[in-house]
């Protein structure tokens, strides 16, 4: 069934750096929110948008993902981590948006790590299916304690013997006595839709087309 323009088209994004990033790109693609959305204090989820038929909604990183694979909504913004990690088949991320560059990388105490053999390690992430990936390419059998935040203390509290984690400059891993030792993604940030939106609902095939606009017109500069 066509979407009708009468209902809104919902936009997710992600809350922190990739929004910071995305808002000068978003508003040039007419995708502009309310000046509520700008309220540091509020607490509101939802917002309208300058386009009428359109609004935002703005949530964790890893719900961006599930809002628009399941249809809640039809488009977003989201690091290529979460695109990754999860490989939804209702989700289509057509636009690499050329923003939140950093890497997914694995990470150890700078002296070595000596807890468990070399066939299984216990590693903590929040990036299980990313994380056993990759060691199963490498023979390892990867034991995933799932974290979503203090990566970096699981190493020294015996947690893990090693971390799978987001990395942009290293400080963090450096200030809490661990070295970056592979890189298992480069990752920046991508305009996702939901597949069956794009085929039923035209505002979301051109929503597509003006990014896709935007990100060749910069790299044409």
């Amino acid at each position: 069934m066509r979407a009708t323009m009468s209902t809104p088209l919902t936009f997710a994004v992600p809350k922190g750096r990739i929004l910071d990033e995305a808002l000068p790109l978003m508003a040039r693609a007419g995708v502009v929110p309310e000046a509520a959305f700008h309220d540091k204090s509020s607490r509101a989820l939802s917002f309208a948008c300058e386009a009428s038929d359109m609004r935002i909604i703005r949530v964790r990183a890893f719900d961006v993902a599930t809002f628009v694979a399941h249809g809640a909504a039809q488009a977003g913004i989201v690091g290529s981590d979460v695109v990754e990690e999860f490989a939804y088949p209702d989700l289509y991320a057509p636009v690499d948006l050329d923003i939140g560059h950093c890497r997914l990388s694995v990470a150890e105490p700078a002296g070595g790590s000596n807890n468990g053999p070399a066939s299984h390690l216990r590693i903590a992430s929040k990036y299980p299916n990313l994380t056993r990936r990759h060691f199963e390419k490498m023979g390892i059998q990867a034991e995933v304690v799932k974290l979503n935040g203090a990566m970096e203390l699981a190493p020294g509290l015996g947690l893990a013997s090693r971390i799978v984690d987001l990395v942009s400059t290293g400080r963090t891993l450096k200030d809490n006595g661990l070295t970056e030792t592979n890189v298992i993604l480069q990752i920046s940030a991508r305009l996702i839709v939901n597949r069956a939106a794009l085929k039923t609902d035209e505002r979301v095939a051109a929503l597509v087309e003006r990014f896709r606009a935007l990100v060749n017109e910069a790299k044409a500069a």
